[in-house]
């Protein structure tokens, strides 16, 4: 008897725990979505404009930024500058780099997300490359931040 009581009270518990999780996401993922998806477009629009100033809102202080590198011998991790990446950027004439991006697959929990951008990127109007970006964010005091991107490159 004593087992069935404890059996029913771990049960209740467990299913309540999950309706509060999944309450808790659906009402908060819809906003959270958007803002995600806002820092990432800010980004684009803000290399597009070759704005340095609007570009750095969208980092956390210590942003990491890799590429994959594809060579015959095996692929390589390229890790960049933030700073080096800004001021690239910054050289630019407005147009230059655009990068048109497609939403995929977005996780988000309420301190973390991730968000996978395949996209095409196209410099001074001519096709360069395409490939996909992965984003890891981070909710700070101040909003969502890109902390983490990593991307492929392909011809």
């Amino acid at each position: 008897m004593k087992k069935s009581i404890l059996y029913i009270i771990c049960i209740l518990f467990t299913t309540q725990t999950t309706l509060i999780a999944q309450t808790t996401n659906a009402t908060g993922s819809d906003a959270s979505e958007k803002e995600v998806k806002k820092v990432i477009q800010n980004m684009f629009h803000a290399m597009l404009q070759a704005d340095t100033s609007f570009l750095k809102t969208c980092f956390s202080d210590k942003v990491i930024f890799q590429t994959i590198v594809n060579k015959p011998e095996g692929a390589t991790i390229k890790t960049e500058s933030i700073n080096d990446f800004i001021q690239s950027v910054g050289k630019q004439t407005p147009n230059a780099l655009d990068e048109r991006i497609e939403f995929g697959a977005i996780q988000i929990d309420p301190l973390m997300a991730t968000v996978w951008t395949p996209y095409t990127f196209y410099y001074k109007g001519q096709y360069s490359h395409k490939g996909v970006n992965s984003f890891q964010l981070v909710k700070l005091k101040e909003g969502w931040k890109i902390q983490y991107l990593i991307d492929t490159r392909y011809k």
